[in-house]
């Protein structure tokens, strides 16, 4: 990977992504949401902020996306809308960015001929587990519009390869958490309430399992997919193999940061019964065969980190603990 472009850069996986990068030498053009105050997103106070170029656009713009990957070898495709509640308010969105978006980039990288395309996946697609752990050939069951949109974009990548020998890896993260995580996901939810003092947690469901990964450990394997000889044309999970609840994870946060607390279910929060995702759970072995890729990170490592983080400068007043952010 000599010059490498990743879009939704200055979002919570791009920003560590595009640091990570840096550091390992690249040359990288960090593609960000264009907005009238020329933010960077999670980048504008980067250290490494001399060591990337910005370019600010919108990924359902085919024009700026074949600017952006100009004289590029490697793309890492992030972004996406990703909130699920707010894809029950405005699906059509989601279609436009995560569809539309993904086509603007397979498109661009054939025209181009891309040593490598990542498209980022999720492991929302998978729907509730119907067997554990999760490997790539589990069905493929959205229960969201943001799940199905997501869908979508994976088969057309597929498509891509399948149809034109694109170098296409898809990469599909299962729930990823840590510094710069934003508000909507539950573990910033969790950690911002019991930091700002309230005794009563207001959640949504408290069953459903998860398998979490530090963002240390995602942003390697997508690196990971970028380097290695082998993954084109593949589905890899990246997980941890492990799952908790909501109810154990919300009370291992509270005992690691010595809060008493009180959970009150939300029902605003809750996602509608046939939505819902009761178990996720990866097998990560075929990212350990085709990516040499396995997680260093403890769940408790890792929330340690994320909890430290939220505590250090002004990050905490960043985040909006007493609304709930859709």
């Amino acid at each position: 990977m000599k010059k490498v472009l990743v879009t939704g850069a200055g979002g919570f996986i791009g920003s560590n992504l595009v640091e990570k990068l840096v550091q390992k030498g690249c040359k990288v053009k960090a593609f960000v949401h264009y907005n009238s105050r020329n933010s960077w997103g999670w980048l504008e106070n980067s250290e490494h902020k001399n060591g990337f170029e910005v370019i600010s656009g919108d990924i359902r713009d085919a024009d700026i996306v074949r600017h952006a990957m100009l004289e590029v070898d490697t793309v890492f495709h992030l972004a996406a809308l990703i909130g699920i509640p707010y894809s029950y308010v405005s699906p059509e969105a989601y279609v436009e960015t995560n569809i539309k978006g993904s086509l603007n980039i397979l498109q661009a990288a054939k025209d181009f001929g891309v040593r490598r395309i990542i498209h980022t996946s999720t492991s929302e697609v998978y729907g509730t587990a119907q067997f554990v752990p999760i490997h790539e050939n589990h069905p493929i069951n959205p229960q969201s519009p943001y799940a199905a949109s997501k869908s979508a974009a994976d088969f057309l990548s597929l498509s891509f390869f399948r149809s034109f020998g694109l170098p296409v890896v898809i990469i599909r993260p299962f729930n990823t958490y840590g510094p710069r995580q934003s508000a909507r996901a539950i573990i910033p939810t969790i950690i911002t309430q019991v930091l700002s003092g309230n005794k009563t947690i207001k959640l949504g469901a408290l069953d459903p399992t998860r398998d979490l990964t530090y963002v240390d450990d995602t942003a390697e394997g997508f690196i990971c997919a970028g380097m290695a000889d082998q993954g084109e044309g593949e589905i890899i999970n990246l997980g941890n193999n492990s799952e908790i609840s909501i109810h154990d994870l919300v009370y291992l946060i509270a005992r690691m940061m010595d809060a008493k607390i009180i959970i009150e279910e939300d029902i605003k929060r809750k996602r509608p019964v046939k939505s819902e995702v009761d178990r996720l759970m990866a097998d990560n072995s075929k990212a350990k065969r085709l990516l040499n890729w396995t997680p260093e990170y403890s769940l408790e490592k890792g929330l340690a980190k994320t909890i430290d983080w939220f505590k250090e400068g002004n990050h905490l007043e960043l985040y909006k603990s007493g609304i709930y952010n859709v």
